[in-house]
C-alpha cells in the first residue's frame, strides 16, 4: 500500500477502489460514501477539513464504476428503458453488481487500512450502500449517518419527470466534450440543488470541470443506477440496523423528498432526523459547518 498526500489505491473485495485518507491516523475513523456517479471530491475538501478539525480521520472513496476506481466496462451498458420496465412490473431486474457488493468494497478497504470499527456517513446511494454495511456487520458500524438518502420502498414519492429527465438527459455521440458535459452536469445540480443556498457561478464552474477532467465514465452511471433499482426495498433490511443513527434531510430535496428520511426515522429504531429547511439534494457551502456537526455527533467539537 502506498500513499502520497492521502491518497491510495487499494485491493478490496478483489476490487481496485481510489482512497483518500485525510486526519489523524489514531482518530476516530470515518468513512464517507457517495452517490450515484458521484466521485469521492464531491465530498467537498472544506468540509471534509471541519470534520479534520474535530480530530476525526476521514477516509473518502470512489465506489467501484466512478471515479478512479475500477471500471467495468467489460459488462457493457446497460438498457435503462429495458430495467424501469422489469423494475415497475416488479420482475427481477439484472445488474452486473450489487449495492451489497459495494458495501462489501467499503468493508474490505476498511480492513485493508486496519480498521475493525468505523463511523459511517452515506450520501443518497451511498446512503444506501451505508445501510447494507450497517445492516450486515452491525457490531462493525459506530455511528451511521444517512443524509439525503432512502428505504427504497416503493410507497415514497419519487422525482418528479423533470427531475427524472434531466437525471437521463442523453449525452452528445462522440466522446468526451469537456463544455458540454460541464453544462449538463450545471444544469442537473441547480435543478436538485438548494435554492436557498445557491453556489457562486464561477467556483460551482469550476468544481464541475475538475470534476469532469478526474474522471468521466457515463457508462458506470448506468450500471450503478441499476444496481439501485435492482436493490429495491431496503426497509426489512433496516431492522437489523443497531448503530446511533442520525438522518439529515433537505426540506426541498427533489431528487429524494423529505418523506424518505421520515420513513428512515420510523424504520430504524432509535434513529434521530434533521431536515433542513432550503436545502437540495446537495452540500452547500453555507451548510458544511452545521453538516460536520451533525456527522461528527454529539460530544465532538472543533480541536
Amino acid at each position: 500500500m502506498s500513499r502520497l498526500g492521502g491518497a491510495m489505491q487499494l485491493a478490496a473485495n478483489g476490487v481496485t477502489i481510489e482512497v483518500d485518507d485525510q486526519g489523524p491516523l489514531d482518530g476516530p475513523p470515518l468513512l464517507l460514501l457517495m452517490g450515484l456517479g458521484m466521485q469521492l471530491t464531491a465530498w467537498p475538501a472544506g468540509m471534509v477539513a471541519l470534520l479534520v478539525a474535530r480530530g476525526l480521520r476521514v477516509i473518502r472513496i470512489d465506489n467501484r464504476d466512478a471515479g478512479l476506481s475500477q471500471r467495468f466496462d467489460a459488462e457493457g451498458t446497460p438498457n435503462l428503458a429495458g430495467a424501469a420496465l422489469r423494475y415497475f412490473l416488479h420482475l427481477r431486474v439484472p445488474t452486473a453488481y450489487t449495492l451489497a457488493d459495494m458495501a462489501e468494497d467499503a468493508w474490505a478497504v476498511l480492513d485493508a487500512l486496519g480498521i475493525a470499527r468505523a463511523q459511517v456517513c452515506g450520501a443518497s446511494m451511498g446512503g444506501m450502500i451505508a445501510q447494507h454495511m450497517a445492516a450486515r456487520q452491525p457490531g462493525r458500524v459506530a455511528r451511521l449517518n444517512l443524509l439525503m438518502t432512502s428505504s427504497g420502498a416503493r410507497s415514497l414519492p419519487q422525482p418528479s419527470l423533470k427531475v427524472r429527465a434531466a437525471l437521463l438527459e442523453r449525452r452528445p455521440a462522440g466522446g468526451l466534450d469537456v463544455d458540454a458535459e460541464v453544462a449538463r452536469l450545471t444544469r442537473l445540480f441547480t435543478l436538485i440543488g438548494s435554492p436557498a443556498f445557491r453556489p457562486d457561478p464561477v467556483e460551482f464552474k469550476s468544481r464541475l470541470t475538475a470534476s469532469v477532467l478526474r474522471a468521466w465514465h457515463p457508462s458506470g452511471v448506468a450500471r450503478q443506477l441499476i444496481a439501485v433499482a435492482a436493490d429495491g426495498d431496503r426497509s426489512s433490511l433496516l431492522a437489523h440496523i443497531i448503530a446511533p443513527t442520525h438522518i439529515v434531510h433537505g426540506d426541498a430535496d427533489p431528487l429524494v423528498p423529505v418523506a424518505a428520511a421520515h420513513d428512515l426515522r420510523a424504520k430504524i429504531a432509535g434513529a434521530t432526523l434533521e431536515v433542513i429547511e432550503g436545502m437540495g439534494h446537495d452540500l452547500p457551502a453555507a451548510l458544511w459547518p452545521r453538516l460536520a456537526a451533525a456527522i461528527a455527533g454529539p460530544g465532538s467539537a472543533p480541536g
